[in-house]
């Protein structure tokens, strides 16, 4: 098996460039200290609150603009049957992190939170925070995997490696990278990453241009010469499905952790706002140069290049065409420098989404749910360990899942299915409950199931109006594959079905319990008449006495560390005639 010497003397480097970035600013944020008033594991999770536009726009942009996005979106403007008609991602992320900017970002930001997972518990308690905790964490697990699959793929063109080797390497590297130094070395890294995404394509694509194997991208958009026009198009039986995946992508790309680590450690409110559209703008600019590289590959005559007459649709090596086209079509030195950059780059998302789960866990699952009188560095250690664990089911799910685009898909499906429809009512819909967040997650998910997941060979098992039976043939083994098709927009329907469950069950709830057409002790998730019980959290450790006053309260003893004091601010717990029981002995 040869190695590729030059091509892994490029990635060593670039490798070495972002591991002593992210350790100068490990060393960086040590030297300076934890901020007054914040724990160690609060600095790990949300970088004391004090990044600014620079290193935010960077960093903020990165959380998308990684491995999955830079090959899938290649991949689906390669893919004869796909085109850029079907790349969704650089217009949908984009839009999300507009819309987020717009209307989740200020309210989060504001109220001071440190996790996405903090509004949930706060309204609907420890319980429901766990199994919200769920589908957050396997969505992180999914877009670790996406980036690692693409990272696998990389690697394995450079120096001619087994993908899984590949794959398992670049997990251990990018555990590595989160470990450094939380947040402080995931954002300069990711100043790193862009800047060398940046270069390292734009620097090659001229290159891939100019080969006398490539045809003009201009006549092959529109015209058949190799494959069918790379613009693609959408059929009149795909446009609810079209529309169905741009919304999952658009609305799903906002109920994120690794997006709102992002706005949490945001200097103020409007910060959090400006960075988000900043990123919004860097998403599209960075998709550019894949587009054009996705172009590119479906403009070639393989036969007249060192890739050989079978191209890579055909060997089922569609996700790999972004290095392919570095590898085949431009200089070595161009090829390994585009490569070695891209494989740097894509590897400082990964320790993003894997620390962004392990700050869920420690917070909400084992700080706020599980042990509330645990001490800063027992959290802190608690999130080292669960790096580990989350960094090998994202290593296991990218060896066993086909398709980068297809993990892609899958990393939004059940956060926009479920958790999306929850955070608009935890946030904007007064008098929501446990009861109708529990039937919102209920419904969403059932329905979501039953559509089926072809990538995960999860058959469904309510068959919507629309649904096709493909066959697939493998090209080497020749087996035969029937795969059902949904064409109708059930993910979209399913978040929105999600969405009025818990409106309805919350309401109905309400008002069952407060006619007194159910008693008391019937609330078993003390939700209603009980709101304010030990379940749902003791809400004086979880306020700031100096800012909010709280009634309907009983005494409770302090026991949670001092991060989540002034952490969560509920309207609806609030009564400006009234004192904390603990506000006089806290002041004086």
């Amino acid at each position: 098996m040869a190695i590729h010497v030059e091509g892994l003397v490029a990635i060593v480097i670039f490798y070495v460039l972002i591991l002593l970035v992210g350790i100068w600013a490990a060393w960086k944020n040590k030297n300076a200290g934890v901020p007054q008033g914040a724990d160690h594991s609060e600095t790990i999770m949300v970088g004391g609150r004090d990044i600014g536009l620079f290193v935010g726009g960077f960093t903020m942009t990165a959380t998308w603009v990684g491995g999955g996005y830079i090959n899938g979106t290649a991949e689906n403007v390669y893919l004869p049957e796909c085109g850029l008609a079907w790349a969704q991602a650089p217009f949908g992320y984009a839009l999300s992190l507009v819309l987020g900017g717009l209307f989740f970002a200020k309210p989060m930001r504001t109220r001071g939170y440190v996790t996405m997972l903090d509004p949930f518990q706060q309204m609907y308690g420890k319980r429901m925070g766990g199994l919200l905790f769920i589908p957050a964490l396997m969505g992180e697990i999914f877009w670790s995997a996406a980036i690692l699959s693409a990272l696998g793929a990389t690697l394995s063109v450079i120096v001619d490696i087994n993908i899984n080797m590949s794959v398992v390497i670049s997990a251990l590297i990018a555990i590595f990278y989160t470990l450094v130094g939380g947040l402080y070395s995931v954002a300069y890294t990711d100043v790193v990453q862009l800047f060398c995404i940046f270069l390292g394509l734009w620097v090659s694509v001229p290159f891939a241009l100019s080969n006398p194997a490539v045809s003009d991208i201009a006549v092959t958009a529109v015209n058949k010469v190799y494959q069918k026009p790379w613009l693609g198009k959408i059929k009149s039986s795909d446009i609810w499905m079209w529309i169905d995946n741009f919304c999952l992508l658009m609305l799903g790309g906002i109920p994120w952790q690794v997006y709102f680590q992002r706005v949490l450690s945001a200097s103020s409110a409007t910060y959090a706002q400006v960075l988000s559209f900043l990123a919004a703008f860097g998403c599209l600019v960075m998709a550019m140069p894949s587009v054009l590289i996705g172009a590119i590959g479906a403009s070639t005559d393989w036969n007249q290049t060192t890739y050989g007459p079978i191209p890579p649709t055909e060997k089922e090596e569609s996700d790999m065409i972004l290095p392919i086209v570095l590898q085949h079509l431009c200089p070595p030195y161009v090829s390994f420098f585009g490569l070695g950059a891209v494989s740097a780059a894509v590897m400082s998302s990964a320790d993003s989404s894997i620390l962004s789960a392990s700050s869920m866990f420690a917070r909400n699952i084992y700080q706020l749910a599980i042990r509330q009188s645990a001490s800063d560095s027992e959290i802190v250690w608690v999130m080292r360990v669960t790096i580990f664990v989350f960094g090998a089911l994202a290593t296991a799910m990218a060896l066993l899942t086909g398709t980068v685009y297809g993990l892609w898909y899958l990393s939004s499906d059940l956060v926009y299915v479920i958790i999306f429809p929850q955070l608009i009512c935890v946030l904007f819909v007064k008098g929501t409950n446990t009861y109708g967040s529990v039937a919102g997650y209920i419904f969403g998910l059932l329905l979501r199931i039953s559509g089926g997941e072809p990538y995960l060979r999860v058959p469904p098992f309510i068959f919507f109006p629309g649904w096709t039976e493909e066959k697939k043939v493998h090209h080497l083994t020749h087996e035969v594959e029937y795969v059902i098709k949904q064409r109708f927009p059930f993910k979209t329907v399913s978040m929105l079905a999600s969405l009025l469950a818990n409106i309805a069950f919350s309401y109905l709830a309400k008002y069952l319990f407060e006619s007194g057409k159910l008693l008391p002790k019937y609330d078993f998730m003390d939700a209603v008449v009980s709101k304010h019980s030990k379940e749902i959290m003791d809400k004086t450790t979880l306020m700031n006495d100096e800012k909010i006053r709280l009634s309907e309260l009983t005494p409770a003893k302090r026991r949670l560390s001092k991060v989540v004091a002034g952490t969560f601010m509920n309207t609806e717990a609030l009564d400006n005639g009234a004192t904390s029981p603990d506000s006089s002995t806290e002041n004086d």
